[in-house]
């Protein structure tokens, strides 16, 4: 008697395939070329803003320590020559006019200043980018998509996956330059309070070394925060970048054509050839048999070729086609077994018989020509 266990339901377990739950076909191929030049025309590069940001902030602050003793003169050198023609216009008075001179002659000589800065900054951060995406100009990048402008994708871009993390990654920047800020500020809190008694060249080298430094620790930290996040876009853009084994199907068949597509082209060109072939058989000269596999056909023009050409050849059942038509228009067939499996192994359709080739084929016409009461002058 076959006794049967009671189940225990709860114990039961059901195992799922969950990739057929999945969203689509897993992408596991590494990016084509193609692929990856498509993604570039469209701007689409592995490009961190965090680098470029951070090394023209450290340019900025290096050219600043370097010329430290240039801009400490140049501020005191401009600060005495305006407080002397503010103790000359206090004393005859201080008009409009004036004034805008004075503010004209001050934007000048700060823009002649710190534009050296500047530039040097940008021309850092200029190199990094082509550091990074090499020379690249995307005028698709300019052109308007209604996308952009759309309410409903700004809110996505806003509230996405991606804007959360960066605002996290913000967060923890501003956290990292306040505790650097406080840190550097407390070491020097003590001069800070004797500023006011201090002379002026002392001062604004207190204040300017600090500012320095303050800036070079902040852009050290952002530097390694903007190496850190270029390698994050370039594993991020190669995973965006994989594509399934179906896209790489659909490229080759863009690239290359539809395999079928080919195939019937080179069968269409078969049967084309063979009907050329076939109709140009009755103009032979001889054909040439081993007996039963193998047959060509040869012709031989003297004023018009320098040697005997190959018209037709087949196998099997395309050499018997081919000795039927000979025998229904009078073609002589020869049985010359090493000749038939040389032309027939060794020379294309429409070529002229090899020169290693010529004494048999001579004989061979020679016996046709015999046949018909020709003479081979």
């Amino acid at each position: 008697m076959i006794k049967y266990e009671q189940l225990d339901l709860n114990n039961l377990r059901l195992s799922y395939k969950l990739q057929f739950f999945a969203d689509g076909p897993e992408k596991t191929e590494e990016p084509t070329a193609k692929k990856l030049r498509d993604a570039r025309k469209e701007g689409q590069v592995a490009k961190s803003m965090e680098l470029i940001t951070a090394s023209g902030l450290a340019t900025l602050f290096i050219v600043l320590k370097v010329f430290t003793g240039y801009f400490g003169n140049r501020f005191i050198d401009t600060f005495k020559k305006y407080y002397q023609i503010i103790d000359k216009y206090a004393n005859s008075g201080f008009s409009t006019a004036n004034a805008e001179g004075i503010l004209g002659d001050g934007i000048k000589i700060i823009l002649i200043t710190c534009l050296p800065v500047f530039a040097a900054g940008m021309l850092v951060s200029f190199v990094v980018v082509l550091f990074q995406v090499k020379w690249m100009i995307t005028p698709k990048l300019l052109t308007p998509k209604l996308s952009k402008i759309s309410v409903i994708n700004g809110f996505k871009r806003i509230f996405s996956k991606e804007k959360i993390v960066n605002l996290v990654i913000e967060l923890i920047k501003i956290a990292v330059i306040c505790i650097i800020a406080y840190n550097t500020l407390k070491k020097e809190w003590k001069s800070l309070f004797l500023l006011y008694d201090m002379d002026l060249q002392p001062a604004i080298i207190l204040v300017g070394n600090l500012i320095i430094d303050l800036g070079l620790k902040i852009s050290l930290i952002f530097l390694v925060i903007g190496l850190g996040d270029f390698l994050y876009q370039k594993i991020k853009f190669k995973k965006e970048m994989m594509m399934t084994k179906e896209e790489i199907k659909k490229e080759m068949k863009e690239d290359m054509g539809d395999p079928l597509v080919k195939s019937r082209i080179r069968s269409k060109m078969r049967e084309v050839s063979m009907r050329r072939m076939m109709q140009s058989l009755p103009k032979a000269d001889v054909v040439i048999t081993n007996p039963t596999h193998l047959a060509a056909a040869i012709k031989y023009e003297r004023d018009v070729d320098a040697a005997p050409v190959l018209i037709a050849k087949g196998a099997d059942y395309l050499a018997e086609k081919i000795k039927q038509i000979a025998k229904d228009n009078d073609v002589p067939i020869v049985e010359n077994k090493p000749l038939a499996r040389m032309l027939y192994y060794n020379v294309e359709i429409g070529d002229q018989i090899p020169q290693e080739l010529y004494q048999m084929t001579a004989e061979v016409l020679a016996y046709v020509y015999s046949l018909k009461n020709k003479v081979i002058q």
